[in-house]
């Protein structure tokens, strides 16, 4: 597994202006945004069709950690239904007018979903022993009938929800918001994770289609998509143990080429650029998205191609590893893309590129520059503009 360094992504939560107290009264009527739900119950064959229809209720295996319940969770969740054991509800929120997303409840969805269209059938029950092994078409109509009397609660963010200060705060921001305190219960979300439940759309998609590319897998040591069946990638033992994959590392180190390629959106933290990266392409057309995805696969090509398969990768450490520097691949992808024209003469010049290269890691002040030690916005720029130096020689 390759050892990436520079991923973490700094906080950028505001702190409070200095000055003149605010009375606390008049700034809750003025700043404080309100969420708008409701509550709904579905019968679980209400569900059914609402997920196999996808015209109303979205479910998106990418969504939130690539984790998938295994066939006794999912028999445990059938098995508090039929014993009427109360279930957290699931959140959604509206997308568009009258089509919703899942913001919380995603494998209870699934357990659901995939229970009735008998893709298992139950195992691991504690309780109601005898049940195991029935799959929902072979239930007998008593059960039948008990399971299509069960529901799920679901709360939906509705459209409508009222943003603060004239708009400043969005409706993502709102989702945003929402998303990150109903995860404080269990393993917090991290921001990608974060970014891919609240922003999709046809370029999210095409962001997890890049992540699989077999250049980029190899290249960030990711074990290769060969299932022939999609729904097999999440069942891939030594994938799951692999921390880019487990964590959307992958996908975070797609975002931030596309992040930072756009010279405007470099202020601030590398969070609030990665957030606006995502959330500027939220609309994309899926024409734009698959051109984007071949012109990343084009150039991540290139620089594998001119670092004979190994790029972006440091001097090894004390302990002899081998490391990647996400700042190092931030810096060429973004610095390539800016010299594409030239791509041929790059390729020509491969060995004088290497040597350049060599040589600014062997430098104290290029090291730590190379490396993300400084991560803010003028570090950035230096970077890939040092990058771009060591890729073409001014003349």
């Amino acid at each position: 597994m390759a050892f990436i360094e520079g991923l973490d992504e700094d906080d950028d939560q505001l702190a409070p202006a200095a000055g003149a107290p605010i009375d606390p009264d008049e700034f809750f009527a003025s700043s404080a945004f309100r969420i708008i739900y409701q509550t709904n119950n579905f019968l679980l064959p209400q569900l059914r069709d609402l997920i196999d229809r996808g015209e109303v209720l979205n479910l998106r295996p990418e969504y939130q950690r690539r984790f998938r319940w295994s066939t006794a969770q999912k028999s445990r969740l059938i098995e508090s239904l039929l014993l009427n054991i109360p279930i957290p509800p699931v959140f959604l929120y509206e997308s568009d007018a009258a089509r919703y997303e899942v913001m919380d409840g995603q494998q209870r969805l699934n357990a659901v979903q995939e229970f009735i269209a008998g893709d298992y059938a139950l195992s691991g029950l504690q309780v109601l022993r005898p049940l195991n092994g029935l799959r929902y078409s072979r239930c007998p109509p008593r059960i039948k009938r008990a399971l299509d009397r069960s529901s799920l609660s679901a709360i939906v963010l509705l459209l409508e929800s009222d943003p603060a200060n004239g708009g400043a705060i969005s409706i993502a921001d709102i989702r945003r918001f929402v998303f990150d305190r109903l995860n404080t219960g269990g393993t917090r979300l991290n921001p990608q994770e974060i970014r891919n439940a609240i922003y999709p759309g046809a370029f999210n998609r095409e962001l997890v289609e890049m992540s699989r590319l077999p250049v980029f897998t190899e290249i960030f040591e990711i074990p290769p998509y060969v299932e022939a069946d999609p729904s097999e990638y999440y069942e891939n033992e030594q994938r799951q143990k692999n921390t880019l994959y487990a964590t959307m590392g992958d996908c975070q180190l797609v975002l931030r080429y596309f992040a930072l390629n756009d010279d405007e959106n470099i202020r601030g933290s590398m969070k609030s650029m990665l957030d606006r990266g995502m959330q500027s392409r939220t609309g994309m057309s899926v024409e734009d998205a698959a051109a984007e995805r071949i012109a990343f696969n084009d150039r991540l090509s290139l620089l594998y191609r001119l670092f004979d398969g190994r790029p972006f990768r440091l001097p090894r450490d004390e302990q002899g590893r081998s490391r990647i520097s996400a700042a190092l691949y931030d810096a060429s992808m973004v610095a390539i893309d800016r010299h594409w024209e030239s791509r041929a003469d790059i390729e020509a010049d491969k060995e004088n590129i290497m040597s350049r290269l060599a040589a600014a890691l062997a430098r104290d002040d290029q090291l730590a520059l190379l490396t993300g030690q400084a991560n803010t916005a003028q570090a950035v720029r230096d970077r890939i503009n040092l990058m771009s130096s060591i890729l073409i020689v001014a003349a």
